[in-house]
């Protein structure tokens, strides 16, 4: 907690209201990067959750750390939130390095990608996220720099015109995608080890919300930390987000007590199901079973329906939903499935068109 004295109180009751308004903001920004960074697992130890890869990647540091060279060049893919910024800054410390954090919308010009590379180090840890995103540019000036730790320039023009190459300390890169499709096949055939993160079991995210609670001194018994689990969409980075929601919750109607009835009270109040599903949610289902008899319908016409962009709903909504079961992609769009029309009583869908 911080404690201001009455001097600071006093100068910040002379400040313009603006300048008040702008001190606010900051206290806010700081502690949610306060919050970010004490609620990422620093260890293997701490990091909840994707048990097969963490096995694999131990492995791999562990010979990397006995040859005294830097881990191999790294991709993981998977739906948002699941900790991929996270595993990098854990391999980061499991190697006793350092790690320079950017993503691929960023490095728009060619020295934006070659001022970063030339400032690493050996055995630093690269990582890019939306990695996907890479222009053709910088996505080939990493060829070279990946597989043999080298840039290729040129210099001068026209008969002065000379190609260059700077060696570069050996480091790792790691990526990290939400659409590995996306990737060119030059680009993805340079990484040396592919994972995909899977979402989160219920049993897997009560432990997330627990050690998260623990951090923000949240009391809260294992019935509540569950409820909130079953409603985070199988994501940490959702559970984190409605615990704090719940804790506001619980500090006003339940004396700060986190349990099954206060937690699933709130989430409620946020609509938020007991499937994890929110508004929007049940708005693309809703759609699709009254106006379109459960599709198939095409991503263009749900997205102008619901007045949301498509590929939101391809990279936010979608993946969730098919990975419950109740929503499914087809070549000629997109249809409920028979668990969904079970599950939200839509009687009024031919379920045998389901089938086919």
């Amino acid at each position: 907690m911080t404690i201001i004295s009455d001097d600071n109180n006093e100068i910040n009751e002379k400040k313009h209201p603006k300048e008040r308004s702008e001190d606010i903001k900051s206290e806010e920004i700081s502690y949610d990067s306060f919050f970010e960074a004490n609620i990422r697992p620093k260890h293997f130890d701490e990091y909840i959750g994707q048990s097969a890869l963490k096995s694999t990647l131990k492995i791999s540091i562990e010979a990397a750390k006995k040859r005294e060279l830097p881990l191999d060049h790294i991709l993981f893919y998977g739906p948002p939130g699941l900790g991929k910024t996270t595993l990098a800054s854990v391999i980061a410390e499991e190697m006793g390095t350092n790690i320079k954090i950017t993503s691929a919308p960023a490095l728009e010009r060619p020295r934006d990608i070659i001022g970063i590379l030339m400032a690493l180090k050996a055995g630093d840890i690269l990582f890019i996220d939306e990695i996907h995103r890479l222009n053709k540019i910088s996505e080939e000036i990493l060829y070279p720099a990946m597989e043999d730790f080298v840039l290729d320039m040129t210099t001068g023009k026209a008969q002065t015109l000379k190609s260059i190459r700077i060696p570069l300390p050996k480091f790792t890169l790691v990526g990290a995608t939400t659409k590995a499709g996306s990737l060119s096949g030059p680009l993805r055939d340079r990484f040396g080890i592919i994972h995909r993160l899977e979402f989160y079991t219920d049993d897997e995210l009560t432990q997330v919300v627990k050690r998260t609670a623990g951090i923000l001194d949240i009391k809260i018994d294992e019935q509540g930390a569950m409820a909130i689990a079953k409603r985070s969409r199988g994501t940490p980075r959702i559970a984190n987000r409605l615990i704090k929601r719940v804790r506001d919750y619980a500090i006003v109607k339940s004396d700060g007590i986190i349990d099954e009835k206060t937690a699933n009270k709130s989430l409620d109040i946020l609509q938020i199901d007991r499937y994890g599903l929110d508004n929007t949610d049940r708005s693309l289902l809703s759609l699709i079973a009254d106006k379109y008899n459960g599709g198939p319908v095409g991503i263009e016409t749900l997205a102008t329906a619901l007045g949301e962009d498509s590929k939101t709903i391809e990279d936010v909504y979608e993946p969730y939903l098919v990975q419950k079961g109740f929503l499914q992609r087809t070549p000629r769009g997109r249809k409920l499935t028979p668990y969904a029309c079970k599950c939200f009583n839509l009687k009024n869908i031919d379920l045998q068109q389901q089938l086919f």
